[in-house]
């Protein structure tokens, strides 16, 4: 791996909490202070008077010697799989040229919490976030803590994933412009403290045009191919919550199933995947740019299973090549 294990800290120590009312914490003008010129939006106040925080599902350790191993880190790609993050790794090595030092393999930063798996590629952090909504919901959390604690400056996040297409051919790349729910609404709702918690989640409009802009210029080239942007509907589940019919429980009919499918279409949805909401409606909230980009495995108005598994793995290559894209571009004016 790129960093040495003795960059960090053993992420086994406990954090204490300073016992502070939150009243007192508003109030005091150190903490004011710190949090005035944060480009994080809605930080919690609550982190300024912590001794120590230890990130536990990514086992690293708020310290100095975490901030000196991260704080050059100006993207964060994101996605489900461990495997598919550690083959992403090695691709935007070699896609940025960056050198590791001779005899250092690139490792799982995170392997000791056994929860996500972790690669920090120079200026690039690839990790896995899990399946669903409350999965990269934590990790999300831990991240941008990260950020915070080791001082880096204007970061972007990717999602880079597979998705089920809605009224588009399999292998379109869809680069989301707005993530909804079940019921149309693009706001991603948390229940916190017995209250809901609606936080909105359209995204980076600059953003989405500049890798959709990429992903024209590059279009059928080089792997990258069919490059559009939509709404992206958010599933809390694989089977039920994307109308499939070939779950363990199904309450409705193919007729039933195809009138969602068609008013998902009408409703300007591109694709249905599983973690957009909250990754759009978290980063949105802390004002850090982000952008969701899938590739479509199937198009559901025509069915739901996937029909090639070589078509699949060849599929999701398409993303890594048009965020490699983007982020080499981006390196070059830095």
């Amino acid at each position: 791996m790129e960093l040495d294990d003795r960059d960090l800290d053993s992420g086994q120590k406990h954090y204490k909490h300073v016992e502070r009312l939150p009243s007192v914490v508003e109030s005091d003008c150190e903490i004011e202070k710190e949090f005035a010129n944060l480009s994080i939006m809605n930080l919690n106040r609550h982190l300024a008077v912590l001794e120590n925080d230890y990130l536990y599902h990514i086992s690293l350790e708020k310290s100095e010697r975490l901030r000196k191993a991260f704080s050059d880190v100006k993207f964060v790609c994101m996605g489900g799989s461990p495997k598919r993050m550690h083959q992403f790794a090695h691709y935007i090595k070699e896609e940025i040229g960056f050198q590791l030092p001779i005899g250092v393999a690139l490792q799982n930063i995170s392997e000791e919490s056994d929860r996500y798996a972790m690669y920090k590629i120079g200026p690039v952090i690839s990790v896995n976030h899990g399946i669903g909504c409350p999965s990269i919901s934590i990790l999300l959390n831990e991240l941008i803590k990260l950020i915070h604690y080791a001082g880096c400056k204007d970061v972007t996040f990717f999602r880079i994933g597979t998705c089920g297409g809605v009224g588009v051919e399999p292998g379109t790349i869809v680069v989301t412009s707005e993530a909804v729910d079940g019921m149309f609404r693009a706001e991603y709702r948390q229940i916190v403290l017995g209250k809901e918690q609606v936080r909105k989640t359209k995204c980076d409009e600059k953003l989405v045009q500049e890798i959709v802009d990429i992903g024209k210029k590059f279009e059928n080239k080089e792997g990258i191919e069919k490059v559009t942007s939509g709404k992206t509907l958010c599933a809390n589940d694989f089977y039920e919550g994307q109308g499939r019919l070939d779950g363990a429980f199904c309450d409705y009919n193919a007729e039933e199933k195809m009138g969602f499918l068609r008013k998902c279409r009408d409703n300007e949805i591109k694709n249905i995947e599983m973690e957009s909401l909250c990754f759009s409606g978290l980063l949105n909230y802390a004002n850090i740019r982000a952008a969701v980009i899938c590739v479509t495995l199937v198009d559901r108005l025509n069915g739901d299973q996937v029909v090639s598994h070589d078509l699949n793995l060849q599929f999701q290559e398409r993303p890594f090549k048009l965020v490699a894209k983007y982020i080499k571009e981006q390196l070059k004016t830095k």
